[in-house]
């Protein structure tokens, strides 16, 4: 099997929720293991609104560019003169996914400081997107006053283009340049990330939730309409760490179900149930918690460190993500293009899908259509932030092929 091949095949994997199924690019997406015994076969058949696969039902294609750093994200800390600097960014495809986990270290490495001065103080974090946040909470939960500030709020983030997939290892690091302590590390930002999304689970809003996904291929090799060519720049192809092994058991597994009992014109069909993110109202859920426990964000914008240094707050945490690239001047920073093709929401798909290439997530703020062809290496070197319609209608025409003809479920 060739590293292409393996590249793309990972990429089925971490996009359709990583550890539950056999899954996406994380937007701005190998099972833990494959069920066996009856368990493997006991699937109820249920009835699934098909998805309108259709390019006029683009709302908006939004393209996110991804921080991948070899050595996986930067959590150390850094002196500017009389200001104390926690680094936190550099996820790759997992921002969202590790934020729980990775604000908390530095959160800890923030407080331990402020211990140092004997006092404490208020607590000045940069970023007001996933890793923002977090890092503002997990500093509130310590007894910490948090002042946020930040170019652009939340909204207008490169977090908020995101797939809303749980996955915790997409581009996360470069297996052959981490330290030997990086995958332990790895382990316990996933482990408490996924801990504490789940405090979310069944609140008003549904900022976190759980989803049917389907694992579907064709029969035969399918006949792929024209696309563009595949994005791929940069140096050699990285060697893309994978360490769900070291967490398998922590989320649902994927089973293989009987293709009869599905909708969907294919020749085999796998499910199993994903945690997924509603992005815009968890973005808007945790805003709210960082003001009401008496939190204040401040619009500034920063060209250099030494702007970081002259704020009041002597403690800074950073979170910057992409934009540390220019800001530090941090050229370990490797941009990865990610595009997603947005299609009206339809509120009674509750269900994603992976065909052919393509990550299909149902979110109350629209359908997430994304290509993974390619693997992990599409887009990777790619800076360029302009959405490519062409590419988005030819995704969207790929996966609409599993509706037609569409097959009702048999029951029983």
């Amino acid at each position: 099997m060739t590293r292409a091949t393996l590249n793309t095949r990972r990429s089925i994997l971490a996009g359709l929720g990583g550890l539950g199924l056999v899954g996406g690019v994380a937007g701005c997406a190998t099972a833990s293991g494959t069920a066996t015994g009856p368990s493997a076969t006991a699937f109820a058949p249920r009835r699934l609104a098909p998805i309108q696969m259709s390019p006029q039902r683009i709302i908006r294609i939004t393209v996110c560019t991804r921080p991948f750093r070899a050595a996986g994200p930067r959590l150390d800390v850094e002196r500017i003169g009389d200001t104390k600097v926690v680094h936190n960014y550099g996820h790759g495809g997992s921002g969202w996914s590790l934020s729980w986990g990775s604000s908390a270290i530095a959160a800890d490495k923030a407080m331990a400081l402020a211990g140092e001065m004997g006092s404490a103080p208020t607590i000045a974090v940069i970023g007001c997107g996933a890793l923002g946040l977090t890092s503002a909470l997990q500093l509130q939960r310590r007894g910490a006053r948090v002042v946020i500030y930040a170019a652009e709020r939340t909204p207008f983030t490169r977090s908020m283009r995101a797939t809303g997939s749980w996955t915790p290892d997409s581009r996360i690091a470069d297996a052959d340049k981490v330290s030997p302590d990086f995958p332990q590390l790895w382990e316990r930002m996933a482990r408490e990330s996924f801990a504490t999304h789940q405090t979310w689970l069944g609140t008003d809003g549904d900022p976190v939730m759980f989803r049917d996904q389907y694992q579907l291929a064709a029969a035969s090799r399918p006949t792929r309409p024209a696309s563009r060519p595949l994005k791929l720049a940069g140096p050699a192809p990285v060697r893309f760490a994978e360490y769900r092994d070291r967490i398998a058991g922590l989320a649902p597994r994927s089973v293989t179900i009987p293709v009869e009992s599905t909708p969907f014109a294919v020749g085999s069909a796998r499910v199993g149930s994903q945690m997924q993110f509603n992005i815009t109202e968890l973005a808007r859920r945790l805003m709210e918690q960082v003001l009401a426990q008496g939190g204040r964000i401040e619009t500034r914008l920063f060209h250099s460190p030494t702007e970081i240094a002259a704020l009041p707050e002597t403690i800074v945490v950073n979170c910057t993500g992409y934009g540390a690239r220019a800001l530090w001047n941090d050229q370990t920073i490797v941009p990865v293009r990610g595009q997603i093709a947005w299609l009206a929401p339809q509120p009674e798909v509750d269900y994603g899908l992976y065909y052919d290439g393509v990550v299909v997530v149902s979110r109350a703020d629209g359908i997430v259509v994304q290509s993974t062809r390619g693997g992990d290496m599409l887009g990777y070197g790619i800076e360029d932030e302009t959405p490519d319609r062409v590419d988005a209608e030819a995704t969207i025409a790929r996966a609409a092929t599993v509706f037609s003809p569409v097959r009702p479920p048999r029951p029983g």
